[in-house]
Protein backbone atom coordinates (compact mmCIF):
# COMPACT_ATOMS: atom_id res chain seq x y z
CA UNK A 1 0.00 0.00 0.00
CA UNK A 2 1.24 3.48 -0.89
CA UNK A 3 0.43 6.92 0.47
CA UNK A 4 -1.63 9.42 -1.52
CA UNK A 5 1.51 11.45 -2.23
CA UNK A 6 3.39 8.34 -3.41
CA UNK A 7 0.48 7.36 -5.66
CA UNK A 8 0.33 10.83 -7.20
CA UNK A 9 4.11 10.85 -7.73
CA UNK A 10 3.86 7.52 -9.58
CA UNK A 11 1.23 9.06 -11.85
CA UNK A 12 3.20 12.27 -12.42
CA UNK A 13 6.34 10.25 -13.23
CA UNK A 14 4.87 7.55 -15.47
CA UNK A 15 2.29 9.45 -17.51
CA UNK A 16 3.49 11.29 -20.61
CA UNK A 17 1.58 13.22 -23.29
CA UNK A 18 0.62 11.43 -26.48
CA UNK A 19 1.28 12.46 -30.10
CA UNK A 20 0.37 15.64 -31.96
CA UNK A 21 -2.00 16.62 -34.74
CA UNK A 22 -2.69 19.70 -36.87
CA UNK A 23 -6.23 21.08 -36.69
CA UNK A 24 -8.05 24.29 -37.78
CA UNK A 25 -8.21 26.92 -35.06
CA UNK A 26 -12.03 26.75 -35.20
CA UNK A 27 -11.77 23.17 -33.88
CA UNK A 28 -9.14 23.91 -31.26
CA UNK A 29 -11.27 25.07 -28.33
CA UNK A 30 -10.06 23.48 -25.05
CA UNK A 31 -7.19 21.68 -26.80
CA UNK A 32 -3.59 21.89 -25.55
CA UNK A 33 -1.18 23.63 -27.92
CA UNK A 34 1.94 21.53 -28.62
CA UNK A 35 4.42 24.28 -29.51
CA UNK A 36 5.04 27.93 -28.81
CA UNK A 37 3.74 30.43 -31.38
CA UNK A 38 5.60 33.66 -32.20
CA UNK A 39 4.14 36.76 -33.80
CA UNK A 40 4.87 37.22 -37.50
CA UNK A 41 4.10 40.93 -37.33
CA UNK A 42 3.46 43.75 -34.90
CA UNK A 43 0.03 44.38 -33.48
CA UNK A 44 -1.14 47.03 -34.11
CA UNK A 45 0.60 46.84 -37.46
CA UNK A 46 0.88 50.65 -37.62
CA UNK A 47 0.36 53.67 -35.39
CA UNK A 48 -3.34 54.49 -35.37
CA UNK A 49 -6.02 56.58 -33.72
CA UNK A 50 -7.68 55.31 -30.55
CA UNK A 51 -10.70 57.57 -31.11
CA UNK A 52 -12.71 59.48 -33.66
CA UNK A 53 -11.02 62.89 -33.59
CA UNK A 54 -8.29 65.06 -35.11
CA UNK A 55 -4.59 64.47 -35.69
CA UNK A 56 -2.91 67.64 -34.41
CA UNK A 57 0.32 69.44 -33.51
CA UNK A 58 0.72 70.11 -29.77
CA UNK A 59 1.75 73.76 -30.34
CA UNK A 60 -1.66 74.42 -31.93
CA UNK A 61 -3.43 73.96 -28.55
CA UNK A 62 -6.14 76.62 -28.08
CA UNK A 63 -5.88 77.80 -31.70
CA UNK A 64 -8.29 77.91 -34.60
CA UNK A 65 -7.11 75.42 -37.22
CA UNK A 66 -8.10 74.21 -40.68
CA UNK A 67 -9.23 70.64 -41.43
CA UNK A 68 -6.96 69.53 -44.27
CA UNK A 69 -8.64 66.20 -45.07
CA UNK A 70 -10.30 63.11 -43.55
CA UNK A 71 -8.84 59.61 -43.10
CA UNK A 72 -10.79 56.46 -42.27
CA UNK A 73 -9.92 53.02 -40.92
CA UNK A 74 -8.59 51.01 -43.84
CA UNK A 75 -7.08 54.05 -45.59
CA UNK A 76 -3.36 54.35 -46.15
CA UNK A 77 -1.44 56.85 -44.01
CA UNK A 78 -2.05 60.46 -45.08
CA UNK A 79 0.58 62.95 -46.24
CA UNK A 80 2.19 65.23 -43.62
CA UNK A 81 0.33 68.30 -42.42
CA UNK A 82 1.60 71.63 -41.24
CA UNK A 83 1.06 73.72 -38.08
CA UNK A 84 -2.34 75.38 -38.26
CA UNK A 85 -3.76 72.28 -39.97
CA UNK A 86 -5.39 69.12 -38.62
CA UNK A 87 -6.52 65.89 -40.21
CA UNK A 88 -9.89 64.51 -39.19
CA UNK A 89 -9.30 60.85 -38.32
CA UNK A 90 -11.54 57.91 -37.45
CA UNK A 91 -10.85 55.18 -34.87
CA UNK A 92 -8.31 52.68 -36.20
CA UNK A 93 -7.15 54.86 -39.06
CA UNK A 94 -3.35 55.20 -39.51
CA UNK A 95 -1.93 58.39 -38.04
CA UNK A 96 -0.40 60.78 -40.59
CA UNK A 97 3.27 61.68 -40.60
CA UNK A 98 3.98 64.40 -38.03
CA UNK A 99 0.95 63.61 -35.86
CA UNK A 100 1.73 64.46 -32.22
CA UNK A 101 -1.63 63.69 -30.61
CA UNK A 102 -5.26 62.84 -31.30
CA UNK A 103 -7.91 65.22 -29.95
CA UNK A 104 -11.40 63.65 -29.58
CA UNK A 105 -14.18 65.18 -31.67
CA UNK A 106 -16.13 66.14 -28.56
CA UNK A 107 -13.16 68.17 -27.21
CA UNK A 108 -13.16 70.77 -30.05
CA UNK A 109 -15.38 73.73 -30.87
CA UNK A 110 -16.77 74.21 -34.33
CA UNK A 111 -15.97 77.61 -35.93
CA UNK A 112 -17.47 77.66 -39.41
CA UNK A 113 -15.23 75.47 -41.56
CA UNK A 114 -12.53 75.57 -38.91
CA UNK A 115 -12.30 74.14 -35.38
CA UNK A 116 -10.85 75.48 -32.14
CA UNK A 117 -8.61 73.04 -30.29
CA UNK A 118 -8.62 72.71 -26.48
CA UNK A 119 -6.16 74.80 -24.48
CA UNK A 120 -4.23 71.73 -23.27
CA UNK A 121 -3.09 68.87 -25.47
CA UNK A 122 -0.86 66.13 -24.13
CA UNK A 123 1.70 64.79 -26.56
CA UNK A 124 0.97 61.26 -27.86
CA UNK A 125 -2.53 61.18 -26.36
CA UNK A 126 -5.05 58.80 -27.96
CA UNK A 127 -2.44 57.20 -30.24
CA UNK A 128 -2.15 53.41 -30.38
CA UNK A 129 1.43 52.59 -31.21
CA UNK A 130 2.69 49.94 -33.58
CA UNK A 131 3.58 46.77 -31.62
CA UNK A 132 2.28 48.01 -28.27
CA UNK A 133 0.01 44.96 -28.04
CA UNK A 134 2.13 42.20 -29.64
CA UNK A 135 5.64 42.65 -30.99
CA UNK A 136 6.91 40.74 -33.98
CA UNK A 137 9.07 37.76 -32.97
CA UNK A 138 7.69 37.56 -29.43
CA UNK A 139 5.98 34.40 -28.12
CA UNK A 140 2.30 35.27 -27.80
CA UNK A 141 1.09 31.70 -27.14
CA UNK A 142 3.38 29.45 -25.06
CA UNK A 143 3.44 25.68 -25.53
CA UNK A 144 1.13 23.56 -23.34
CA UNK A 145 -1.47 26.31 -22.95
CA UNK A 146 -5.18 25.48 -23.14
CA UNK A 147 -6.92 27.07 -26.10
CA UNK A 148 -9.82 29.32 -25.11
CA UNK A 149 -12.13 31.59 -27.08
CA UNK A 150 -9.78 34.45 -26.22
CA UNK A 151 -6.72 32.49 -27.36
CA UNK A 152 -8.46 32.11 -30.71
CA UNK A 153 -8.67 35.90 -30.96
CA UNK A 154 -4.87 36.07 -30.60
CA UNK A 155 -4.36 33.42 -33.25
CA UNK A 156 -6.77 35.05 -35.69
CA UNK A 157 -5.09 38.43 -35.17
CA UNK A 158 -1.87 36.87 -36.51
CA UNK A 159 -3.58 35.19 -39.46
CA UNK A 160 -2.94 31.68 -38.11
CA UNK A 161 -5.39 29.15 -39.55
CA UNK A 162 -4.11 25.82 -38.16
CA UNK A 163 -2.55 24.73 -34.86
CA UNK A 164 -0.30 21.93 -33.69
CA UNK A 165 -2.01 20.44 -30.63
CA UNK A 166 -1.57 17.42 -28.40
CA UNK A 167 -3.78 14.53 -29.41
CA UNK A 168 -6.78 13.91 -27.18
CA UNK A 169 -6.18 11.02 -24.75
CA UNK A 170 -8.10 7.91 -25.72
CA UNK A 171 -9.85 6.35 -22.73
CA UNK A 172 -11.62 2.99 -22.70
CA UNK A 173 -13.95 2.19 -19.81
CA UNK A 174 -15.45 -1.07 -18.64
CA UNK A 175 -16.96 -2.31 -15.41
CA UNK A 176 -16.88 -5.75 -13.85
CA UNK A 177 -19.74 -7.59 -12.24
CA UNK A 178 -22.39 -9.95 -13.56
CA UNK A 179 -24.91 -8.14 -11.35
CA UNK A 180 -24.43 -4.89 -13.30
CA UNK A 181 -26.67 -3.88 -16.18
CA UNK A 182 -26.64 -0.83 -18.42
CA UNK A 183 -29.20 1.84 -17.59
CA UNK A 184 -31.14 1.04 -20.80
CA UNK A 185 -31.55 -2.67 -19.97
CA UNK A 186 -34.15 -4.47 -17.91
CA UNK A 187 -32.93 -5.66 -14.53
CA UNK A 188 -33.91 -8.41 -12.18
CA UNK A 189 -34.49 -7.82 -8.44
CA UNK A 190 -30.97 -9.08 -7.64
CA UNK A 191 -29.27 -6.82 -10.20
CA UNK A 192 -28.09 -3.18 -10.25
CA UNK A 193 -27.82 -0.47 -12.84
CA UNK A 194 -24.24 0.48 -13.66
CA UNK A 195 -23.85 4.10 -12.58
CA UNK A 196 -20.03 4.16 -12.63
CA UNK A 197 -19.45 3.70 -16.35
CA UNK A 198 -21.67 6.62 -17.51
CA UNK A 199 -20.12 8.78 -14.77
CA UNK A 200 -16.56 7.97 -15.89
CA UNK A 201 -17.52 8.37 -19.55
CA UNK A 202 -18.95 11.85 -19.06
CA UNK A 203 -16.20 13.02 -16.71
CA UNK A 204 -13.47 11.88 -19.10
CA UNK A 205 -15.24 13.76 -21.90
CA UNK A 206 -15.36 16.87 -19.70
CA UNK A 207 -11.61 16.56 -19.28
CA UNK A 208 -11.07 16.47 -23.06
CA UNK A 209 -10.78 12.75 -23.83
CA UNK A 210 -12.03 10.60 -26.67
CA UNK A 211 -13.92 7.92 -24.75
CA UNK A 212 -15.14 4.43 -25.58
CA UNK A 213 -17.24 2.18 -23.37
CA UNK A 214 -17.23 -1.60 -23.31
CA UNK A 215 -20.22 -3.24 -21.68
CA UNK A 216 -19.75 -4.73 -18.21
CA UNK A 217 -17.47 -7.75 -18.13
CA UNK A 218 -18.39 -11.01 -16.41
CA UNK A 219 -16.74 -12.00 -13.14
CA UNK A 220 -14.39 -14.60 -14.61
CA UNK A 221 -10.86 -14.46 -15.96
CA UNK A 222 -11.74 -15.29 -19.56
CA UNK A 223 -14.42 -12.58 -19.85
CA UNK A 224 -12.21 -10.03 -18.15
CA UNK A 225 -9.25 -10.79 -20.41
CA UNK A 226 -11.43 -10.55 -23.52
CA UNK A 227 -12.52 -7.07 -22.41
CA UNK A 228 -8.92 -6.06 -21.64
CA UNK A 229 -7.63 -7.21 -25.03
CA UNK A 230 -10.40 -5.23 -26.73
CA UNK A 231 -9.35 -2.11 -24.80
CA UNK A 232 -5.59 -2.25 -25.43
CA UNK A 233 -5.52 0.44 -28.11
CA UNK A 234 -6.35 2.99 -25.42
CA UNK A 235 -3.99 5.46 -23.77
CA UNK A 236 -5.82 4.76 -20.51
CA UNK A 237 -7.93 1.75 -19.58
CA UNK A 238 -10.25 2.55 -16.71
CA UNK A 239 -12.17 -0.11 -14.81
CA UNK A 240 -14.27 -0.21 -11.67
CA UNK A 241 -15.06 -3.15 -9.46
CA UNK A 242 -13.40 -6.50 -8.90
CA UNK A 243 -10.30 -5.04 -7.21
CA UNK A 244 -11.02 -6.07 -3.63
CA UNK A 245 -10.62 -9.49 -2.00
CA UNK A 246 -13.94 -11.18 -2.82
CA UNK A 247 -14.22 -14.64 -4.38
CA UNK A 248 -14.95 -13.14 -7.80
CA UNK A 249 -12.56 -10.19 -7.66
CA UNK A 250 -10.37 -11.24 -10.58
CA UNK A 251 -9.69 -7.88 -12.25
CA UNK A 252 -6.06 -7.46 -11.15
CA UNK A 253 -5.27 -11.11 -11.83
CA UNK A 254 -6.69 -10.80 -15.35
CA UNK A 255 -4.53 -7.76 -16.09
CA UNK A 256 -1.41 -9.34 -14.58
CA UNK A 257 -1.78 -12.54 -16.60
CA UNK A 258 -1.81 -10.37 -19.73
CA UNK A 259 1.42 -8.66 -18.63
CA UNK A 260 0.42 -5.58 -16.67
CA UNK A 261 3.24 -4.09 -14.58
CA UNK A 262 1.72 -2.77 -11.36
CA UNK A 263 3.07 0.62 -10.29
CA UNK A 264 0.99 0.76 -7.14
CA UNK A 265 -1.76 -1.37 -5.65
CA UNK A 266 -3.89 -0.11 -2.77
CA UNK A 267 -3.70 3.46 -1.50
CA UNK A 268 -3.87 4.70 2.08
CA UNK A 269 -7.08 6.63 1.46
CA UNK A 270 -10.65 6.43 2.73
CA UNK A 271 -12.76 5.75 0.76
CA UNK A 272 -11.17 3.84 -2.11
CA UNK A 273 -8.23 1.88 -0.72
CA UNK A 274 -8.37 -0.82 -3.47
CA UNK A 275 -7.14 1.45 -6.27
CA UNK A 276 -4.45 0.13 -8.65
CA UNK A 277 -2.28 1.86 -11.26
CA UNK A 278 -0.19 0.02 -13.83
CA UNK A 279 0.97 -0.26 -17.42
CA UNK A 280 -0.05 -2.87 -19.98
CA UNK A 281 1.89 -2.53 -23.20
CA UNK A 282 1.44 1.09 -24.30
CA UNK A 283 -1.71 1.52 -22.21
CA UNK A 284 -1.95 2.92 -18.72
CA UNK A 285 -4.41 1.14 -16.45
CA UNK A 286 -6.29 2.44 -13.44
CA UNK A 287 -8.56 0.04 -11.56
CA UNK A 288 -11.01 1.81 -9.27
CA UNK A 289 -13.33 0.45 -6.57
CA UNK A 290 -16.85 -0.53 -7.52
CA UNK A 291 -18.61 1.53 -4.85
CA UNK A 292 -19.82 4.69 -6.66
CA UNK A 293 -18.73 7.32 -4.13
CA UNK A 294 -15.35 5.64 -3.58
CA UNK A 295 -14.90 5.38 -7.36
CA UNK A 296 -15.76 9.07 -7.83
CA UNK A 297 -13.36 10.22 -5.10
CA UNK A 298 -10.47 8.22 -6.55
CA UNK A 299 -11.28 9.27 -10.10
CA UNK A 300 -10.89 12.90 -9.01
CA UNK A 301 -7.80 12.18 -6.92
CA UNK A 302 -5.86 9.92 -9.33
CA UNK A 303 -7.53 9.57 -12.75
CA UNK A 304 -8.02 13.31 -13.32
CA UNK A 305 -4.29 14.21 -13.00
CA UNK A 306 -3.40 11.23 -15.21
CA UNK A 307 -5.79 12.44 -17.92
CA UNK A 308 -4.54 16.03 -17.65
CA UNK A 309 -0.91 14.91 -17.98
CA UNK A 310 -1.81 12.72 -20.97
CA UNK A 311 -3.47 15.74 -22.59
CA UNK A 312 -0.21 17.72 -22.68
CA UNK A 313 -0.99 20.48 -20.18
CA UNK A 314 1.56 21.37 -17.51
CA UNK A 315 -1.27 22.27 -15.13
CA UNK A 316 -1.97 18.71 -14.04
CA UNK A 317 -1.50 19.14 -10.28
CA UNK A 318 -4.39 19.43 -7.85
CA UNK A 319 -5.20 23.08 -7.03
CA UNK A 320 -6.69 24.08 -3.69
CA UNK A 321 -9.12 26.77 -2.61
CA UNK A 322 -8.55 28.29 0.82
CA UNK A 323 -11.90 28.45 2.58
CA UNK A 324 -13.60 27.73 5.92
CA UNK A 325 -15.81 24.98 7.35
CA UNK A 326 -19.38 25.97 8.21
CA UNK A 327 -19.84 23.75 11.28
CA UNK A 328 -18.28 20.96 13.33
CA UNK A 329 -17.99 17.70 11.39
CA UNK A 330 -16.76 14.52 13.15
CA UNK A 331 -14.28 12.24 11.34
CA UNK A 332 -13.17 8.74 12.24
CA UNK A 333 -9.45 9.23 12.90
CA UNK A 334 -6.71 6.81 11.91
CA UNK A 335 -6.77 7.17 8.10
CA UNK A 336 -6.24 9.74 5.40
CA UNK A 337 -9.85 10.60 4.67
CA UNK A 338 -11.66 12.46 1.90
CA UNK A 339 -14.67 14.53 2.94
CA UNK A 340 -17.02 15.66 0.18
CA UNK A 341 -18.93 18.92 0.48
CA UNK A 342 -20.64 21.87 -1.14
CA UNK A 343 -18.89 25.23 -1.52
CA UNK A 344 -20.92 28.43 -1.40
CA UNK A 345 -18.07 30.71 -2.42
CA UNK A 346 -16.92 31.39 1.15
CA UNK A 347 -17.54 28.20 3.14
CA UNK A 348 -17.21 24.44 2.74
CA UNK A 349 -20.34 22.55 3.85
CA UNK A 350 -19.59 18.83 4.46
CA UNK A 351 -22.28 16.52 3.10
CA UNK A 352 -24.09 14.81 5.97
CA UNK A 353 -24.27 11.40 4.25
CA UNK A 354 -21.31 10.15 2.22
CA UNK A 355 -20.85 6.41 2.52
CA UNK A 356 -18.68 4.64 -0.12
CA UNK A 357 -21.62 2.89 -1.80
CA UNK A 358 -23.83 5.96 -2.14
CA UNK A 359 -24.74 7.71 -5.40
CA UNK A 360 -26.80 10.72 -4.24
CA UNK A 361 -23.84 12.71 -2.77
CA UNK A 362 -22.00 12.71 -6.11
CA UNK A 363 -24.15 15.41 -7.70
CA UNK A 364 -24.00 17.57 -4.57
CA UNK A 365 -20.21 17.76 -4.15
CA UNK A 366 -18.38 20.87 -5.36
CA UNK A 367 -15.11 19.89 -3.69
CA UNK A 368 -13.32 17.56 -1.33
CA UNK A 369 -11.22 18.03 1.78
CA UNK A 370 -8.33 15.69 2.56
CA UNK A 371 -7.60 15.07 6.26
CA UNK A 372 -4.68 13.42 8.05
CA UNK A 373 -5.03 10.31 10.28
CA UNK A 374 -4.70 12.46 13.40
CA UNK A 375 -7.76 14.55 12.48
CA UNK A 376 -10.98 13.56 14.27
CA UNK A 377 -13.03 16.65 13.47
CA UNK A 378 -13.42 19.61 11.17
CA UNK A 379 -14.22 22.58 13.40
CA UNK A 380 -16.65 25.41 12.60
CA UNK A 381 -14.83 28.33 10.92
CA UNK A 382 -11.62 26.30 10.67
CA UNK A 383 -9.51 27.42 7.67
CA UNK A 384 -9.09 24.52 5.26
CA UNK A 385 -7.79 23.65 1.79
CA UNK A 386 -10.47 22.34 -0.55
CA UNK A 387 -9.67 20.45 -3.76
CA UNK A 388 -12.28 21.65 -6.29
CA UNK A 389 -14.32 19.14 -8.30
CA UNK A 390 -16.86 21.12 -10.32
CA UNK A 391 -14.87 24.37 -10.38
CA UNK A 392 -12.47 24.26 -13.40
CA UNK A 393 -9.23 25.22 -11.65
CA UNK A 394 -5.82 23.70 -12.41
CA UNK A 395 -2.31 24.22 -11.10
CA UNK A 396 1.15 23.91 -12.66
CA UNK A 397 2.70 23.64 -9.18
CA UNK A 398 2.39 20.96 -6.53
CA UNK A 399 0.72 22.38 -3.42
CA UNK A 400 -0.12 21.14 0.08
CA UNK A 401 -3.36 19.15 0.01
CA UNK A 402 -3.85 18.00 3.58
CA UNK A 403 -5.78 19.58 6.46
Amino acid sequence: MVSIDEALEKIYTNVTPKGHEIIPIESALNRIVAKAYRADFDLPRFDNSAMDGYAVKVKDAGKSVTIKEVTYAGDTAQTPFEAGEVIKIMTGAPTPVGCEAIVPIEAVQQQGEKIILPDEIQKNMMIRWRGEDIQRGRVFLPAHETITAYTLALLASQGITHLKVHRRPKVVIFSTGEELKAHYERIQPHQLYNSNAPMFYARAQELGCDVSYLSASGDNLEALQDAILEAMDADLILTSGGVSVGDKDFTIEAFEELGMRILFSKVDIKPGKPTTFGRLGKSLVINLPGNPLAAMVNFEMFVKPAILKLSGTQSFYHPTIHTHVTKNYPIKAGKYSVILGRWDGTHFIPLPQQKPGMVSPLAQADGMVLTRPSTDQLTANQPIRMIPITIPLRSDKRVELYN
